[in-house]
């Protein structure tokens, strides 16, 4: 078996402990020293604290659910270090078929271990393409006046502030 089919194994493992609502199967995907961004942003680190909260998620709101998905990519950066992504979604137990909002991009990092390929690093978001509009567009334009406006009577933020919650 190639790493590639390893890697992708290994999000097909992660789908199947998630179905089965085995929260310690699901870890077992992941190295110890995990980071595990949410859909929302929550960010969990450990694979201890991960298989906790998901614990609680598999006994709670989404008992019975399944996680269902596909890998879309694997691009190795290094021997043993690969970024994986895949789709996935979360069909909870009343429903037969997946909301269209509801589907995630996973971007995976995945290392090979003395245990194999396990995710080191995963964020999740939701697949909601927005669209840019173009520079001549309404809303560009309108942007365009705010940032001139704001500028002229000093309001809004300057150009070197930092993002909330960085040092």
């Amino acid at each position: 078996m190639t790493d590639d089919d390893q890697i992708s194994a290994l999000f097909d493992q992660m789908c199947r402990a998630w179905t089965a609502g085995d929260a310690v199967a699901y870890g077992r995907c992941f190295t110890p020293d995990c980071d595990y961004v949410s859909f929302d942003g929550y960010r969990e680190q450990g694979r201890d604290a991960m298989v906790e909260s998901h614990d609680r998620l598999f006994r709670g709101v989404l008992l019975g659910s399944a996680l269902v998905g596909q890998v879309e990519s694997v691009r190795h950066l290094s021997d043993g270090v690969a970024v994986m992504h895949a789709t996935g979604s979360v069909l909870v137990a009343w429903r037969k078929r997946l909301p269209k909002r509801r589907l995630t991009r996973n971007t995976i990092v995945a290392v090979r271990g003395p245990e194999g390929w396990r995710c080191a690093a995963i964020h999740n978001g939701r697949v909601r393409p927005v669209g840019v509009p173009s520079p001549d567009s309404f809303p560009a334009r309108a942007a365009r006046v705010l940032v001139r406006t704001s500028r002229a009577l000093h309001l809004g933020q300057a150009p070197t502030a930092r993002p909330v919650g960085s040092q």
